[in-house]
């Protein structure tokens, strides 16, 4: 139904953005919403429809998206799970882990257990690679906040939102501490520390 928005974003939370179009506040939930940046833009949308409720999902690229939509196909993964995933900021790592079964890596997300490993295997080995390519390139963007404190705040409740334990967030935040970062790389950064646990 949607392709794009283009619009102001208005508003930043651990869940979803706000992109004000022709004064319509669109509310649209995203991998890492900090990684958008401030100023105009252009958002890849999803339009996600259940029995009770429509929401937008949103992503910076087309290639994002489309990988989203074939994540949520998976039997096991809903929007939630598929965001989770897409959140490390690195789906070629995601799409090598299928293409080479390495279940390991993919139940390191949340909500992703040995079953739901298996089926995304069974279900998108050979069908990812192709469609992807090399053409994913990471938004190096700033978000909207200042170089304080809270950054880390905000980027612990996007990793709360996205589903991870609050057992998985004390033990990397420690390790954040004392970096300078912004929201994002704070995020990009915990992610990358939570995908090396095992």
């Amino acid at each position: 139904m949607y392709d794009y928005i283009k619009g102001q974003v208005t508003r930043v939370t651990p869940e979803y953005l706000v992109v004000e179009q022709q004064g319509v506040g669109w509310q649209i939930f995203a991998p890492n919403p900090y990684s958008f940046g401030s100023g105009e833009l252009q958002i890849f949308v999803h339009h996600h429809v259940r029995e009770d409720a429509q929401f937008l999902f949103g992503f910076p690229t087309l290639e994002q998206r489309e990988l989203f939509r074939k994540l949520i196909s998976v039997s096991g993964i809903g929007p939630k799970g598929a965001l989770a995933i897409l959140a490390s900021g690195q789906p070629q790592f995601v799409i090598e882990a299928i293409e080479q079964e390495d279940e390991k890596y993919l139940v390191k997300f949340p909500g992703v257990g040995k079953k739901t490993a298996r089926q995304m295997i069974l279900d998108l080995k050979g069908k990812l690679t192709d469609f992807f390519g090399e053409s994913y390139e990471e938004t190096g963007q700033a978000d909207l906040f200042g170089g304080d404190e809270s950054e880390l705040e905000e980027a612990m409740l996007a990793l709360g939102a996205l589903g991870y334990s609050e057992r998985e967030i004390t033990k990397v935040k420690p390790q954040l501490k004392g970096l300078e970062l912004d929201t994002e790389g704070y995020m990009k950064k915990a992610l990358q520390l939570l995908l090396k646990q095992s």
